[in-house]
């Protein structure tokens, strides 16, 4: 039996990705769109997936966003600090455009649900995804689900301590002093080196201390939520020689208190990269989009 066509979109901060794909996760088309301001962007989109056939579009936005079904401004970007999408009814634009279903969640809860379900968590009941790049996100899977909660979990922006040495120790963050996307995202790097983190060697002070934020968060993610699995993604995640150092230093600030084997003896499997690569998001948007017209499917 063919599949449905499906639209997915990953609503980035930085860019906009539309895909055209199925529900085991195949991507057939794929296009990227810098995200300027809502009245340039939004037409681009909408054009994107106009003539493209598909069923149902699945929406994994930037956020905050409003996830409340019940709500006025169920589908609105909400506070953010993205110049010009603050209160912006992102979903109800694309939906009355294109004339079709459309599911909505935060960019990092697709990028969970696509890992859960055909990447990194497969046949888990648990799964944390953390993603690291412009800002700092994360996804949660319990106990076979996606948590929401009253907004939705932000654990970008859990307060840390300062790392030793840190010499911006408020960080970049608009609305917190000292949390982990102002301590430990791309702009943060970039603000506290004055140079992006791709270009840094991997010898460089910045990731001594990226190891120690990241680590801490990791660590707070064991204790708060006891995943079976934490993934990292993101673009500062790139550099695949930090996730060894994470690994060690978040068995280092656990201090034998949570006894796993899986934590202890094989840390490797245990924080792990995205199996999905970069269409992590891409793909829990296709699976957000299917369940919108199989909600029987999960």
């Amino acid at each position: 039996m063919d599949l449905p066509l499906l639209g997915a979109l990953e609503g980035g901060g930085t860019k906009m990705v539309c895909a055209v794909g199925t529900a085991d996760g195949t991507v057939l088309d794929r296009a990227s769109f810098e995200t300027g301001l809502p009245e340039t962007t939004l037409p681009r989109l909408i054009h994107y997936f106009q003539d493209k056939g598909i069923q149902a579009l699945g929406i994994g936005s930037f956020g905050p966003v409003d996830l409340r079904a019940e709500s006025k401004t169920y589908g609105y970007i909400t506070s953010t600090p993205k110049p010009g999408w603050a209160y912006i009814p992102f979903m109800p634009i694309l939906r009355d455009a294109l004339e079709i279903p459309v599911a909505f969640d935060n960019d990092v809860n697709a990028a969970a649900l696509g890992e859960w379900k055909l990447g990194a968590g497969c046949g888990l009941n648990s799964l944390v995804y953390i993603t690291v790049g412009t800002g700092v996100g994360a996804g949660i899977v319990a106990e076979g689900r996606l948590v929401h909660g009253l907004v939705h979990p932000e654990l970008g922006h859990m307060l840390l301590r300062p790392e030793p040495g840190e010499i911006n120790p408020r960080g970049v963050c608009p609305y917190h002093d000292g949390c982990l996307e102002g301590l430990a995202s791309g702009p943060s790097i970039q603000k506290r080196w004055n140079m992006p983190a791709r270009e840094l060697p991997p010898d460089h002070r910045a990731w001594e201390l990226e190891t120690g934020y990241l680590a801490q968060c990791c660590a707070n993610v064991i204790v708060a939520y006891s995943p079976e699995r934490i993934v990292l993604g993101g673009g500062v995640m790139q550099q695949e020689f930090l996730y060894s150092r994470i690994r060690a230093r978040t068995l280092e600030l656990l201090g034998g208190y949570v006894r796993s084997d899986i934590i202890e003896r094989t840390p490797e499997t245990y924080i792990v990269p995205p199996a999905l690569g970069n269409n992590s998001a891409v793909v829990g948007a296709l699976l957000l989009a299917n369940q919108i017209i199989h909600p029987d499917r999960g």
